[in-house]
């Protein structure tokens, strides 16, 4: 495996660094964070106009034609920037409704979610721990057409969304919906937020959907594996800007006449951050490596959301922690990567979970062997 980035790859980071440090500054954000949408639409149509928003969309769709590498390196730079724009679930479900979707699904939703002129969502997320992976939200099949019925947690951004790409179990096994959210059935309840992400609690009741892909299992468990990436990525990107936000601060604070950067102990506490982040990237990119190379990730994707959770939740306590009181002030801009760190590591259950179904994977796989 070769993780080094390409030209086109270091082109993509240097594009996205400069587009969000321009753009996302502490004060626009703190604008954003009070505005009634939460989403910076300057951002947003920023992205669109330099082709970063649609850069792992086909070319033929409006898209950039690249793939899943150049757009994790585009979550990590918004990780880094805390950048309150909706990407992960914008364009996962775009690229779910690219790969399962009909040509007319393709033609009326895609090269507007490209241009960013509507915006997608996932509602993928399940109440209560996890159990074996199958959506509790039904689908039936009535008179040639499809109806969910159930919940569904914490989705992002439903108050902007125009479709929503839902998971769902059907006789025949569990599938991915297209779900307008205007439609007969469905109830949103709007929650409060850490991050830019105002999610919502989301029923369905006899709702109309229309199926995307075979429903037989594997669609669901084709985009949980890139939310989890995408989930690692954003985390990696947060804890690297924390990380930054805190060498700066150490090395301008000073205590007895030394700058804290050189105390010991603040030291070691930046060490142990770096440990942590470079195993966050090491795991994130061999299942990224994997996934784009068509290879089978086996516990990979697992393993990568396992890190972004556990370490990821350590390193952006550890840089509240040297930043002493002055951390806890929402005007000072580490707060944000703390609070996105908490959050991401609770998108599809916590480090607890991570390892029930890692266990449950590697369990199955000593049953084959045997």
């Amino acid at each position: 495996m070769d993780f080094t980035f390409s030209e086109e790859q270091q082109a993509v980071r240097g594009l996205a660094s400069d587009v969000f440090a321009s753009k996302a500054t502490p004060e626009r954000i703190k604008q954003v964070e009070y505005s009634a949408e939460r989403i910076d639409g300057d951002l947003w149509r920023e992205l669109a106009g330099t082709g970063l928003l649609g850069i792992a969309l086909p070319e033929n769709l409006g898209g950039g034609g690249m793939g899943l590498p150049e757009f994790y390196v585009l979550l990590e730079e918004q990780g880094r920037h805390v950048a309150p724009v909706p990407l992960w679930p914008h364009v996962l479900g775009a690229l779910a409704i690219c790969e399962y979707g009909t040509p007319d699904q393709r033609d009326a939703l895609v090269s507007s979610a490209a241009d960013g002129s509507l915006f997608l969502t996932i509602g993928i997320e399940e109440f209560g721990p996890y159990g074996d992976g199958v959506p509790s939200t039904t689908a039936t099949e009535v008179d040639g057409g499809w109806r969910l019925t159930g919940a569904k947690a914490a989705v992002p951004v439903m108050h902007a969304a125009e479709r929503v790409v839902v998971s769902a179990a059907t006789p025949s096994g569990a599938a991915l919906f297209l779900v307008d959210p205007r439609s007969e059935g469905v109830t949103a309840e709007r929650g409060a937020s850490t991050t830019h992400e105002i999610c919502a609690n989301v029923t369905f009741d006899a709702t109309p959907a229309e199926l995307l892909g075979p429903a037989d299992g594997t669609t669901p468990d084709w985009l949980q594996e890139r939310i989890e990436l995408a989930l690692a990525a954003l985390q990696l990107g947060v804890g690297e800007g924390a990380v930054r936000q805190s060498v700066t601060y150490l090395n301008e604070r000073k205590q007895f006449g030394r700058p804290l950067a050189t105390f010991q102990a603040v030291t070691h506490q930046l060490a142990d951050c770096y440990i942590d982040l470079e195993a966050m990237r090491v795991t994130l990119w061999q299942a990224v490596w994997l996934l784009a190379n068509g290879e089978d990730p086996g516990t990979a994707v697992l393993v990568a959301k396992w890190w972004a959770t556990d370490a990821g939740q350590r390193v952006v306590h550890r840089t509240q922690h040297v930043h002493g009181g002055i951390g806890v002030d929402t005007d000072y801009p580490v707060h944000r990567h703390l609070l996105w760190g908490k959050q991401l590591a609770a998108t599809l259950g916590g480090s607890a979970s991570d390892l029930a179904r890692l266990g449950a994977l590697l369990a199955s796989a000593v049953e084959v062997v045997a």
